[in-house]
């Protein structure tokens, strides 16, 4: 069983269950200044277990099974053993460090709370398109596929764009800084990525 599988059961295990038991929800929700005034650091990643209803779970969890496999499979061919460690890695720190930005927004803001695990899928998808920038992404109703890096680059001016208007309840910020984190920790892993991806770039350009 793969360790996206893996993850996706524990998640979707523990947000049904919240469903209908808020105290823990509330308790493992992401709230910035628990963090800080209680020292609840255990937040900065329990946050990603609980999602806010079936559709924010559906949506996240579809996203993980879609490209996490892929991920793992290129995790696995350039890192060897330690492709499952990095792995595991770059989805927690991704869910740890895409709520720094909130935190310093919000720690002293005690009606603030996140939820998801977007911030770490996020993370799995940009780790996605250092591998495969070419690869068609489909977002529904558009009929066709856009390319992977296309997608990247279009998804973080909308994530950086919406989380400075901050308009609505979505964590943008968590979006933003969990692509970042993915594609950077890939490359950190294995530099000649990126000089790979600047190639197939220049070769359509």
């Amino acid at each position: 069983m793969s360790v996206s599988i893996i993850i996706i059961l524990i998640t979707a295990g523990v947000s049904v269950f919240a469903f209908s038991n808020r105290d823990l929800f509330r308790r493992l929700a992401f709230n910035a200044y628990d963090i800080k005034h209680f020292k609840n650091s255990y937040r900065f990643l329990s946050y990603a277990l609980v999602h806010a209803d079936w559709i924010h779970l559906l949506v996240n969890m579809m996203v993980l099974y879609s490209f996490g496999g892929i991920v793992e499979q290129y995790y696995n061919m350039y890192f060897g053993l330690k492709g499952i460690l990095y792995y595991i890695l770059l989805y927690v720190a991704g869910a740890a460090l895409s709520t720094l930005p909130a935190y310093g927004k919000h720690k002293d803001d005690y009606s603030y709370t996140a939820v998801g695990a977007s911030g770490a899928v996020s993370a799995v998808v940009f780790a996605s398109i250092i591998f495969a920038p070419l690869s068609k992404i489909y977002l529904f109703p558009i009929p066709i596929g856009i390319p992977a890096i296309l997608f990247g680059v279009l998804y973080l001016i909308y994530s950086g764009y919406m989380g400075k208007k901050n308009i609505d309840n979505i964590g943008h910020d968590a979006h933003f800084w969990g692509a970042v984190f993915g594609f950077v920790f890939t490359i950190i892993l294995k530099p000649a990525l990126f000089m790979q991806l600047l190639s197939t770039l220049s070769n359509i350009f």
